[in-house]
């Protein structure tokens, strides 16, 4: 290849190479790096700039794969992480082998043991020695996995440069909701590993989909594992996406995982300024308004008045709550609370409790000082579409562009005006006055013989 060529000069420029590579489709980056060392090179940060783990017994204890992620780590700037609910990650009660009966386990992870081999190997992981032995032999090695926080932790600090997380835990059975499973202790494994880890380009995190008892152990409190920097680490996140399952049948049910809910929340009122939050199933109530909640405030109102307090968050620029239960005042609440901040809101399969959409929204002509805002709304509705004709089969029309001369053009022009009657010195309208009141009507286009005209035209067979 010569140094003049014009492909050498497009692939040296920076800005026309990483263009292109762009636009290659991601399963073609492969052979696109087979090709050479330099295209191999140029092409592995957008062939690995997301990456995609699906936890396992092995995902960050075989050797092999741990070194595959600090060769492609630098170049990962986005993560999703999948730990879905199946049989395996079931954990049935500890037993006693001797007397048969269940033995209690508190887990306190050993964060302060990080990279000190010497000293894990002599304190028992588990406590005590006893509950390590009954662990070992009663449970799988997935679980085993999912407590090896060092593992984790080297996993994510090979990848500096990662702004974006997503954590997926999809299938957890609704009668398994109140016992914890290998995902959860996962789930303590990887908040460890994000706060440990020196991922200071963080920016985006998404729980798509979390269980409701997920963000208990996502939640940055006093145990399971709290480092000094852990409040730091999440107070970087600017855009946040939660879509959690609802698994309440009565709406009045349960209200704790409302309350752990709102408490995570909370932990992004500082800098957040993207939230999107969905229910999975079965509508809930909004977590932005559990401060007027009946579910919460009706149970006992003195204690849950001083707990339960309006939520805001300073910084909020675009906000959007999907398939939730609200009231026409919440909805209002929220515009104020966050009108100085505010650019952009989305209710979407919102039902209304109580109020109209017109109440709801009412604060927009306070904060606009109009009603135009409501001449710009967008209604959408769904139309059928039949594809399928129910008549014959339509005729083909096949129109052709057919070129006159001027001598051509005046004959049909005269013939036409004979046929229809409009001769010289006849008008339209003296042409009217002979017809009756039904040909009128017809000429007229009133509603009547515009049905008529569908109903005889082209469209019928749509």
């Amino acid at each position: 290849m010569s140094a003049g060529s014009s492909f050498l000069q497009f692939w040296l420029n920076d800005s026309t190479r990483d263009t292109f590579l762009s636009q290659v489709l991601r399963d073609d980056l492969p052979a696109v790096r087979l090709a050479c060392h330099d295209f191999s090179v140029r092409a592995a940060p957008f062939l690995f700039q997301e990456l995609t783990i699906t936890f396992r017994t092995s995902s960050f204890t075989r050797p092999a794969r741990m070194a595959a992620i600090e060769r492609i780590g630098r170049h990962v700037r986005r993560v999703t992480f999948n730990a879905p609910h199946t049989p395996e990650t079931f954990l049935p009660p500890l037993l006693d082998p001797v007397t048969g009966e269940e033995r209690a386990f508190i887990y306190s992870p050993r964060v302060n043991l990080l990279g000190t081999p010497g000293v894990k190997a002599r304190i028992p992981k588990y406590g005590s020695w006893e509950v390590t032995d009954l662990l070992i032999k009663q449970y799988s090695p997935l679980f085993h996995a999912a407590t090896d926080i060092p593992s984790f932790v080297r996993a994510f600090s090979a990848m500096p440069l990662l702004t974006q997380i997503t954590i997926s835990c999809p299938g957890q059975d609704p009668s398994q909701k109140y016992r914890r499973s290998v995902v959860d202790y996962a789930l303590i494994s990887l908040r460890i590993a994000i706060e440990s880890a020196p991922l200071t380009d963080l920016t985006t995190l998404s729980l798509s989909p979390i269980h409701p008892a997920g963000v208990l152990y996502l939640r940055p409190v006093p145990g399971y594992g709290m480092l000094p920097n852990s409040v730091r680490r999440w107070t970087q996140i600017r855009s946040l996406v939660v879509q959690m399952d609802n698994y309440s049948s009565s709406y009045n049910s349960q209200t704790d995982h409302l309350k752990l809910l709102r408490s995570y929340l909370q932990t992004f009122s500082c800098k957040l300024t993207d939230l999107s939050f969905r229910w999975n199933g079965m509508k809930g109530p909004c977590p932005l308004s559990l401060d007027s909640e009946p579910c919460i405030v009706d149970r006992s109102p003195s204690a849950s008045q001083m707990s339960v307090q309006s939520m805001k968050f300073v910084g909020l620029r675009y906000m959007q709550i999907e398939n939730a239960l609200m009231d026409a005042s919440q909805i209002s609440a929220l515009i104020v609370r966050h009108r100085r901040t505010i650019r952009e809101f989305e209710f979407e399969d919102i039902a209304l409790r109580t109020g109209g959409w017109d109440e709801a929204l009412a604060p927009l002509t306070k904060i606009s000082g109009s009603e135009k805002w409501k001449n710009q709304q967008l209604e959408v509705m769904d139309v059928p579409l039949v594809l399928r004709h129910a008549g014959p089969e339509p005729t083909t029309v096949v129109r052709k562009e057919i070129v006159l001369e001027p001598d051509q053009r005046k004959r049909i022009w005269t013939k036409m005006r004979s046929k229809t009657g409009l001769e010289k010195g006849s008008s339209p309208s003296s042409r009217l006055e002979k017809v009756g009141s039904r040909g009128r009507d017809l000429l007229r286009g009133t509603p009547d013989h515009v049905k008529k005209l569908l109903r005889s035209s082209v469209l019928n067979w749509i």
